[in-house]
């Protein structure tokens, strides 16, 4: 055989060996250990746990009669003269707000909560259920320090660690759509603490579910504790979701009451008619037994979608119209000490302020409360 036909069979035996014969695989590299998660603070076994209830909440009124739950906005008592929507709503801590001092540098917390459904599709389970912790800075105002993220109906966190050196006072909001079973604050072993007994002459907010505080992504985001932050007062938020309609039941139980301001905030849940036949005789009935406490009447926000709705846009115009009518009756009749707000620019004038048109974001409800300001605080005079 020639040299180069030997030659070529020698070279495509080698390629035939090579093609039929599979390579072995390359050894895979080891799978990458999994990232050990980040560990927060935890709640040490020592810890010292106060229960509110010993010292007292802001926005509970009523004083010291009988509930059937210890956190329900109304007395026992109201269950059988108000709607049973309303006492159904008034079981949901709203406007409850409870003050302490400490030199901690953590904060814990436990609290149980009425209602499994932790939050709602507009809402996030922060603003429904959770605890919202505020702080005054060295100059005396209320800043926003932590809220916790309920994914349970029994909630144990650390609030917020690593806190300044010193005694600071704080303020907790409780949850705008749930009720509170039962709530502790806690502190690190040897940790100073005080509770601050709630304050007197509060503002008292009626009104329907933005007062209540949907659509709000944590409790202090509401208008009415924006207010209370702004204006140093306890506030009383008796505002009933799809139900503030100027009730004579629900102006029997704030006539019990000693309040500095009473705002009513009802229009969104009535319609002209029901202003006309209602509003001049709730104002008043509380006339009856708040000789001079001032009354703030509140026309009902714009829908942030009316501007291209006319039926929208119509209705309050109607509302409106009612409500202004309403008030300069009770004026020519020298009802004294009545203050009006309106409500074109409650949620600004953008259509940015809701998510739904109708519930204030944030960003609505910090606008409201820029609103209501200067009025509350001419009334406060």
């Amino acid at each position: 055989m020639k040299p180069a036909i030997l030659l070529s069979l020698l070279v495509s035996t080698s390629l035939l060996a090579q093609t039929a014969a599979p390579k072995a695989p390359a050894p895979k590299a080891p799978a990458p250990a999994p990232a050990a998660k980040a560990k927060g603070p935890t709640i040490p076994a020592d810890a010292q746990w106060h229960d509110v209830t010993s010292w007292g909440v802001e926005g509970r009124g009523w004083g010291d009669q009988e509930r059937k739950r210890w956190f329900d906005r109304l007395p026992a008592k109201a269950e059988k003269t108000v709607t049973p929507a309303v006492w159904g709503l008034s079981r949901d801590s709203a406007g409850m707000m409870v003050r302490f001092k400490t030199n901690a540098n953590t904060l814990y917390c436990r609290y149980d909560l009425l209602k499994a459904n932790l939050a709602m599709p507009a809402m996030p389970a922060t603003g429904v259920s959770g605890l919202d912790l505020y702080a005054r800075d060295a100059e005396g105002k209320w800043r926003w320090v932590a809220c916790p993220k309920p994914d349970k109906q029994h909630v144990e966190a650390v609030l917020i660690s690593g806190l300044a050196p010193g005694e600071h006072e704080f303020a907790a909001y409780l949850p705008l759509y749930n009720g509170i079973e039962k709530l502790e604050i806690g502190v690190p072993a040897g940790a100073k603490f005080e509770g601050l007994k709630p304050r007197e002459k509060p503002i008292v907010f009626y009104g329907t579910s933005i007062t209540h505080g949907a659509n709000a992504s944590r409790p202090g985001m509401v208008h009415t504790a924006i207010l209370g932050r702004h204006l140093d007062r306890p506030v009383i938020n008796i505002g009933f979701s799809g139900n503030g309609r100027m009730d004579a039941a629900v102006g029997d139980l704030i006539n019990e009451l000693d309040p500095a301001v009473i705002v009513i905030d009802c229009l969104p849940n009535m319609q002209p008619a029901d202003v006309t036949a209602k509003c001049v005789p709730l104002v008043k009935q509380l006339r009856s037994k708040h000789a001079t406490t001032p009354i703030i009447l509140v026309e009902d926000r714009r829908f942030t979608n009316s501007w291209i709705t006319p039926a929208k846009a119509k209705f309050h115009d109607d509302n409106h119209a009612a409500l202004k009518a309403a008030y300069e009756q009770l004026k020519k009749e020298k009802v004294a000490n009545l203050h009006y707000i309106s409500g074109d620019a409650l949620y600004g004038t953008d259509a940015e302020g809701s998510n739904d048109a109708s519930h204030g974001t944030d960003l609505g409800f910090l606008r409201q409360a820029e609103i209501f300001e200067p009025v509350l605080r001419k009334a406060l005079k």
